[in-house]
């Protein structure tokens, strides 16, 4: 059996999560994964008795992986300890999920009443579990302030104690990329992940990050192996959001969202003027635990592109001001129903053949991002990151994100 290459978003949530759109049910991900041009998507939120029964109605492929519409699914949750720390794990078959419910149901008080539930655990006990059955685990978007191993502890041993070594991947998360995480020397053996973690599947949302793995079959042994490097399987592409996007990339306050440099915020002794609380954001936290103070990457670790979501392009391109608007739905799917996926759109198909299905506007903003010159404005405590196209008058700086040429086919970054 020769080597395939999939594309693989392996954290989101169900609707029976907190603050997650109801739309988020099995069918409706099944469908829109492959227009973002995903092949399989993690369950998340597999431990709760209601996803469970959706997720039981798909075909069964093997004990471990399943599919609807010609999307294939993987057993996962993220699980929320003691301390806050979120750790995702992902499940090699039914009764795992079962075995390891059963374990830590005491230690929560709503494993039935939220995807993604809280237990009274620490990450080693939780850790623990996940070794005597085969589950994989590791830290969910690792340098985010809230919710973070880095946020609670100061390295992996300090959070997963003797069960440190089993850890095989960490979650970037959507404010670092691999420049900034492989600054930190202890993450060089893990493998990257970069997932979408959404809680709607509005295409701004699901698989606004995702991996690409190079394996024989699209199941969830593969895709193991992927993320343990062995067999041959491996990761040959993290891509995800310029982490200037992610809603804590900067420091700032949680409340009018006024930016701080990391001196000005420690003068102020991390409040803002307008007398609330200023958050520390992935940049600075990741300069102050960093290693090195430029980036030393393993031989193992694979390329990694920045894509920004087509529907906030087409909706700055066209003066929306949201991507969420009827009118940003109507072009999105034009492009879409014609080429097939939104990966296709941003870097594969030809611009004269994108030119020939939408307007100029769409169409010069597509050209803006693979040429680099899309400027972001960072995000910072708790508010996304916003783009900007620059005007035609503009003398264009290129950014560090986006496709390395101006027409180039995302398969170019596979090694």
């Amino acid at each position: 059996m020769g080597f395939m290459l999939i594309n693989v978003d392996l954290h989101i949530h169900s609707r029976f999560s907190g603050a997650t759109s109801k739309k988020m049910n099995i069918k409706t991900i099944s469908l829109e994964a492959p227009r973002k041009g995903v092949d399989v998507v993690a369950t998340g939120d597999c431990l709760h008795s209601e996803w469970m029964k959706e997720i039981r109605q798909c075909n069964v492929i093997d004990e471990g992986t399943f599919e609807l519409n010609g999307t294939r699914f993987i057993l996962s949750t993220e699980i929320e300890d003691k301390k806050r720390v979120h750790h995702l794990c992902y499940f090699p078959c039914l009764s795992a999920v079962w075995d390891f419910k059963e374990r830590i149901k005491s230690k929560s008080k709503n494993i039935e009443s939220d995807g993604r539930p809280n237990v009274n655990m620490s990450g080693e006990e939780i850790a623990s579990f996940a070794k005597d059955l085969n589950i994989l685990i590791g830290p969910a978007h690792a340098f985010t302030p809230w919710t973070a191993i880095y946020a609670y502890h100061n390295s992996l041993e300090d959070c997963y104690g003797d069960l440190s070594e089993y850890i095989s991947f960490v979650e970037l998360g959507l404010s670092a990329d691999t420049n900034f995480a492989d600054r930190i020397k202890e993450l060089h053996r893990l493998t990257f992940l970069t997932n979408s973690d959404c809680h709607s599947p509005h295409p701004v949302r699901l698989a606004r990050e995702f991996n690409r793995f190079e394996v024989k079959a699209a199941n969830f042994k593969e895709i193991s192996k992927a993320i343990l490097r062995i067999g041959g399987n491996k990761s040959v592409l993290n891509v995800g959001l310029p982490p200037q996007e992610g809603k804590y990339h900067e420091s700032a306050c949680i409340s009018c969202f006024t930016h701080y440099s990391l001196e000005e915020a420690n003068r102020r002794r991390w409040k803002c003027s307008c007398g609330k609380r200023i958050k520390k954001g992935v940049k600075d936290k990741i300069n102050e635990k960093a290693d090195f103070t430029e980036p030393h990457h393993p031989f193992h670790r694979p390329n990694y592109i920045h894509l920004i979501p087509l529907t906030e392009i087409i909706a700055k391109a066209i003066g929306q001001r949201t991507p969420f608007t009827q009118t940003v739905s109507k072009r999105w799917n034009e492009l879409i129903n014609e080429f097939g996926s939104e990966i296709k759109v941003l870097i594969d198909v030809d611009i004269k053949d994108i030119s020939r299905i939408t307007v100029p506007a769409i169409t010069e903003a597509i050209q803006a991002f693979r040429a680099k010159k899309v400027i972001i404005k960072p995000g910072g405590g708790g508010q996304y990151g916003s783009i900007e196209l620059p005007s035609k008058e503009d003398n264009y700086v290129a950014l560090a994100f986006g496709p390395k040429d101006k027409q180039t086919s995302l398969l170019e970054y596979a090694r």
